[in-house]
């Protein structure tokens, strides 16, 4: 079986000598239509925080059933799946809330496959339970594959504020990128609030707009802060989507913030914030949510299957994994890549 494999730091080759996996128990063997590439897997293979250990990178999956193990009900061979990212122990109060993204007993587990356990950048991909799996019914999985990080991510950064996002208030995104232009239309479809995208080129600005956006601020100007607040008035952005997470687009949100807002970094720029009791307006709230519930993953297939969200992809051969993180690494990748096993 071929796959693209984490080797250690700096370390990714696509080997074709792996066994194909044989389902066992509740175990299901996926045939991958298409894995999508993420920059957290830059931070696995430029900082090496997973260490030495060896494994099948892509955490972003959607394919086809091809086999179950002996105790799988409800799936066949076939029926057209995602994977849900993060695999909790499947029995904490968060995991039977659905929220396995949170679940009790994450450092002892590790944060799922492509994250340090086998992932879908291959030709098949074994999935531990059939609890993990999300039908898309009608949807390609190809185009599908990164509403599992891509859109769920976002989704469930924005439902934590949804009751603020009334229209007469705003939501600033900052980042245009894989995860910041599905936030754009997730907010356009179900808030009401007016949508100002910042990033710092010209191409995603003009994106940004395309997507539903109603203003559009370039980052890196000196006075990014003054031109948003220009536009938002006293009362400053009630809701904050930092998608970039360094130090100047934390401070960024500082500055453009609202009483009660919500700042959440979703970002994991490696950004720094320096916390003083006069440095926010009164009752904002900072936080950095990580991935999303498998219910809000449903929620999200239903936004799609709806055609109100859509992932700008492009399409590479599992081959090109290397050629995909260099582009990624230049900031050469529209949307979201997605590589074809």
């Amino acid at each position: 079986m071929k796959a693209a494999r984490y080797f250690g730091h700096k370390d990714v080759r696509v080997v074709n000598d792996l066994e194909k996996p044989v389902p066992k128990g509740d175990e299901v063997l996926l045939k991958i239509g298409g894995a999508g590439v993420c920059h957290s897997d830059l931070h696995i293979i430029d900082e090496g925080t997973v260490g030495d250990m060896v494994f099948t990178l892509g955490h972003e999956n959607a394919g086809w059933i091809e086999a179950v193990g002996e105790t799988v009900k409800d799936y066949k061979k076939g029926d057209a799946v995602l994977v849900y990212g993060p695999w909790g122990c499947g029995h904490c109060k968060p995991c039977q809330q659905s929220k396995e993204n949170y679940c009790d007993h994450q450092s002892e587990l590790g944060y799922g496959g492509g994250l340090g356990l086998n992932g879908g950048m291959a030709e098949y991909m074994l999935v531990p339970s059939s609890r993990l799996l999300v039908p898309i019914y009608d949807l390609d999985p190809v185009i599908a594959a990164p509403l599992t990080d891509a859109a769920l991510t976002p989704y469930s950064a924005i439902k934590r504020s949804l009751p603020k996002l009334m229209p007469d208030e705003y939501a600033v995104v900052i980042g245009v990128g894989g995860l910041g232009h599905v936030a754009i239309q997730i907010l356009r479809e179900i808030s009401g609030a007016a949508i100002i995208a910042c990033d710092v080129t010209q191409d995603k600005l003009v994106f940004a707009k395309e997507l539903g956006a109603a203003y559009t601020i370039n980052s890196k100007d000196a006075d990014a802060a003054d031109q948003i607040l220009k536009i938002t008035g006293i009362k400053k952005a009630k809701v904050i989507l930092d998608f970039v997470g360094a130090t100047s687009t934390i401070e960024l949100g500082t500055k453009i913030v609202g009483m009660d807002g919500d700042l959440t970094i979703v970002g994991l720029g490696g950004g720094y914030y320096q916390y003083s009791m006069n440095g926010l307006p009164f009752g904002v709230t900072m936080t950095n949510p990580y991935w999303g519930s498998r219910i809000e993953l449903m929620e999200v297939v239903g936004l799609a299957r709806q055609e109100k969200i859509h992932i700008e992809i492009e399409k590479f051969a599992l081959e090109q994994i290397n050629e995909v993180y260099d582009k990624m690494r230049r900031g050469q990748i529209k949307g979201r890549a997605v590589l074809i096993p």
